[in-house]
């Protein structure tokens, strides 16, 4: 595993957990909260720049598709914060709220995200900090 690989695996690892301890203990803060952000024009902005900035950032430093799982991994989430920024810039906030809300159902699938966070943090973590134990065992 490339030392890009195994840092941006702690890095997303680390902030998949903390947000996934987060959704699972204010699950319903967090789905008002989530509701309220997705109709809020400045602030959409803002976050979608901010994930353009971080996607590109794993996609210029990462942009890997064979090495085994965790190195896709990385590089699909780059790829998918980059998009998800894209679309947070340039389309209008009711769209937004529609695909989030409606269409990827985000209330009543809660506790399914709120897993996939928890498992893809815990793997990408074990991944990234268990990568520096296997080389220095060997």
């Amino acid at each position: 595993m490339s030392t890009e690989t195994r840092f941006l695996s702690r890095l997303l690892g680390l902030y998949c957990l903390i947000i996934a301890v987060a959704m699972l203990v204010q699950r319903q803060a967090t789905i008002v909260t989530v509701g309220e952000l997705l109709h809020d024009r400045p602030v959409m902005y803002l976050l979608g720049v901010l994930c353009v900035f971080a996607g590109l950032a794993i996609v210029l430093v990462h942009n890997v598709w064979s090495g085994g799982p965790a190195t896709v991994l990385v590089t699909l989430i780059g790829w998918l914060t980059l998009l998800k920024g894209i679309v947070f810039v340039v389309i209008e906030p009711m769209q937004t709220s529609s695909l989030y809300l409606a269409q990827l159902r985000f209330e009543q699938l809660y506790p399914l995200y709120a897993l996939v966070t928890l498992v893809l943090g815990a793997y990408l973590s074990y991944a990234g900090f268990g990568a520096v134990t296997q080389r220095k065992a060997a």
